[in-house]
């Protein structure tokens, strides 16, 4: 197969899966516990992931230092990050959900300005920002009544939190102390990250919700998918794409998925589309475009 094929097929499989995830984790968790669903979810594939890397390259070293902060990235990344959203998704609808974690890159671009210190954002990443701080706003402002609160509104400031998350373990990682081989190392934060979300789960009693005989097909079968499509298939794409079309090309996935999110929310879970979610989807998408543009100048 050639390159380009290749390159075709990668992006093809990291825009549709990982667009498709926010609808398969909500049929997940209609009837599984979601931190114990999740938390095995990742550490099956990253155990599978970390075997596979050893096997095929026998001279790889793990130390107690690759351990520390793999736990540290995955705590971050799939506790804070996926967590958050398997939890928002029990009161947000699973296109909506996409859109809010889609403003990563916001974080990112301060988190690398004011935390590691890198360059100041352009005025072209300051527009986009502000234009996606926008869409966002549009989204919160129904449910910002005074003297309420909505499951709706907890489930939007549980998924903010969880792209805040993400960002962190993201910028933390390009400098941890990881093994070179991206498998090994993403194979270990799932590991890590994933027995976070078990742990977490059970000291909410979520053992207390496993009852075989109430999983439905459709949420097994969600299940299975997010193990093998979503995270083995999905994040090998992923990483050969940043490896061989670079950062800036792969990135923008940010603004892909949440468009097939929406859509098949819409076409699969009667998610309902209106003016108000067309307004802030288009106001985050344009602004995560605009920022991916400049993704180079901010070198994140």
């Amino acid at each position: 197969m050639s390159l380009f094929n290749k390159t075709i097929l990668a992006f093809a499989a990291v825009y549709f899966i990982w667009g498709s995830t926010y609808l398969a984790i909500r049929f997940t968790i209609e009837t599984l516990p979601p931190f114990l669903s999740g938390g095995l979810r990742f550490f099956l594939a990253g155990l599978i992931l970390f075997v596979f890397s050893l096997i095929k390259d026998k001279t790889l070293a793990v130390t107690v230092q690759h351990w520390r902060s793999a736990l540290i990235v995955g705590g971050f990344l799939l506790l804070g990050g996926n967590g958050s959203v398997v939890w928002a998704e029990k009161y947000v609808p699973s296109g909506l959900a996409a859109l809010i974690v889609a403003t990563t890159p916001f974080w990112m671009v301060l988190l690398n300005w004011l935390w590691k210190k890198g360059a100041k954002p352009s005025m072209g990443v300051m527009l986009g920002m502000a234009i996606g701080f926008l869409g966002v706003g549009i989204l919160i402002l129904p449910d910002l009544r005074v003297g309420s609160y909505s499951p709706h509104l907890g489930g939007i400031l549980a998924l903010l939190f969880a792209s805040f998350s993400w960002s962190i373990g993201s910028v933390y990682a390009r400098t941890a102390k990881l093994p070179g081989s991206p498998f090994l190392s993403t194979g270990m934060q799932m590991m890590a990250g994933g027995f976070l979300l078990i742990l977490w789960g059970c000291v909410h009693g979520e053992f207390l919700m496993i009852h075989p005989a109430a999983f439905s097909i459709k949420s097994i079968m969600a299940f299975i998918y997010l193990l093998f499509i979503g995270s083995l298939v999905g994040f090998t794409a992923y990483i050969w794409l940043l490896k061989n079309v670079g950062v800036t090309k792969a990135s923008t996935y940010a603004f892909v998925n949440p468009v097939i999110a929406v859509f098949l929310g819409c076409l699969l879970a009667n998610e309902q589309l209106n003016a108000h979610l067309v307004l802030a989807a288009s106001l985050i998408i344009v602004s995560v475009v605009i920022i991916t543009l400049y993704h180079r100048e901010v070198k994140i």
